[in-house]
């Protein structure tokens, strides 16, 4: 979603660099040039206006710190008023109370109902309480069939709403229903319109005078912009609202509701929507934001979800087999799996510092994620002694290979030839380290990550 607002951003740092102290003079310029960056990202002009006069603020006069240059210690600023204006830290969302409630509110096609499950999932992971959904969009029988799918899917209990029921009494309805079946946490998934009008309003009105929520989420599509903030500011002058999921972030969003919204409305981000899948979901952090948007990277969040996804007990044995130099063709399948899990291969380099500009530079190059796919192909169509053994493909064999997965003889050389690379290359490194090392508290102390 920052990708045009980093590049600028970083191209702009970039000219500051070399003064041994940061002055008016040549902070003036970069000010201009981030000022236009902002509004070019859809930044709210008022917004641009106070983190500008900020940086500057903050930037003139100051003696260069001790080992940074002049850039760097701008940068720094910089950085930090991104934090400052995303809101500087994560809110952690309240499910106090049995049962805790959470509305979910916002524009039609925003993305509630997806959301409403996404949240569910995380509540039951994180807090280990049972969520229940319930149905109150009573316009759309597509919606509340949708959320049904969704929960059954996932194992998530439901509330079956009768559909000639107002939502107000759906919603007072349900309360029982989660008493019943033990479900702590009710998520409301309410009706939406394509803008704010004064029905809509009244109806959720009578909705939070029933439910008493824990918490009131404005659901708001990234790609709105500037309009994100009036939608923000018309739901929270009638309901005040407590936070904030933005969908569709992983899409072509220019960013400036993400960093006005805080700023504007004085809601916290809560959570980011960052892809269709249920699980896609995260916890805004700001400081990991603004690290992304300044390509500092962001390993507190890949050490995270690798934690998550990776097997413990796998990487382990893929160690000793490193170690040994027995690593086989499976194996390197296997490894390809787990990393898959992380997200796709962008994604991924995007999280370690300095890569989202090195990406971008051999943007033209064959797409990672479309090379691993081919990979992938042409390693399930060996049989299993051939993964165990690569030494053993002859000319018939990666014809056969080649037919199989779709692709030509050459493919299967030139990946024979980097497998071999590195497998002598990560049996090497893995003698001189003796591990991978590892990160703070990780489950894989012991093991390689």
């Amino acid at each position: 979603m920052f990708d045009q607002l980093s590049d600028k951003l970083l191209g702009t740092l970039k000219k500051i660099r070399g003064s041994g102290k940061i002055s008016e003079s040549n902070i003036d310029e970069a000010l201009r040039e981030i000022r236009l960056s902002l509004l070019e990202a859809d930044v709210h002009y008022k917004v641009v206006k106070t983190f500008t006069e900020r940086v500057k603020q903050k930037a003139i006069g100051q003696s260069v710190l001790e080992s940074l240059s002049a850039g760097q210690q701008f940068v720094k600023i910089v950085h930090d008023e991104l934090v400052s204006l995303l809101g500087g830290g994560s809110v952690e969302i309240n499910v106090t109370g049995k049962p805790s409630i959470i509305l979910l509110v916002g524009l039609q096609g925003s993305g509630k109902t997806t959301s409403a499950a996404k949240l569910a999932l995380y509540i039951r992971k994180q807090f280990k309480k049972k969520p229940g959904l319930v149905p109150a969009d009573i316009y759309r029988p597509a919606a509340i069939e949708q959320l049904k799918t969704l929960a059954h899917k996932n194992e998530i209990p439901v509330f079956d709403t009768v559909a000639t029921d107002r939502p107000e009494i759906i919603v007072e309805k349900s309360k029982k229903w989660a008493s019943e079946n033990n479900v702590e946490v009710i998520i409301v998934d309410t009706a939406g319109r394509l803008q704010i009008d004064e029905n809509l309003m009244g109806e959720l009105e009578r909705i939070k005078s029933v439910a008493r929520p824990n918490e009131i989420f404005l659901v708001a599509d990234a790609m709105l912009g500037q309009q994100s903030v009036s939608v923000a500011e018309g739901f929270h002058s009638k309901l005040g609202l407590t936070g904030l999921i933005l969908t569709k972030v992983d899409g072509d969003a220019r960013g400036g509701a993400a960093l006005s919204i805080r700023e504007v409305i004085g809601i916290p981000i809560k959570f980011l929507g960052v892809g269709e899948k249920t699980d896609a979901i995260e916890v805004f952090h700001p400081d990991r934001l603004a690290s992304r948007i300044l390509d500092m990277g962001d390993v507190v969040t890949l050490v995270e979800k690798a934690q998550e996804v990776i097997d413990e007990e796998t990487s382990q044995k893929m160690a000793k087999k490193m170690m040994k130099n027995e690593f086989s063709m499976d194996d390197f399948l296997t490894q390809i799996q787990q990393i898959k899990k992380l997200g796709n291969f962008e994604s991924i380099m995007k999280m370690i510092p300095g890569m989202g500009q090195a990406m971008k530079q051999i943007k033209d190059m064959t797409p990672a994620d479309k090379e691993i796919k081919k990979i992938e192909a042409i390693i399930r169509s060996m049989t299993i002694e051939e993964r165990q053994d690569y030494k053993i493909l002859n000319g018939s064999r990666r014809l056969r290979i080649a037919k199989g997965s779709g692709t030509q003889v050459s493919d299967i050389n030139k990946f024979v030839v980097q497998f071999e690379k590195s497998r002598k290359m990560m049996s090497q490194m893995m003698k001189t380290m003796g591990r991978f090392p590892s990160f703070g508290n990780s489950p894989f102390k012991k093991g390689p990550f």
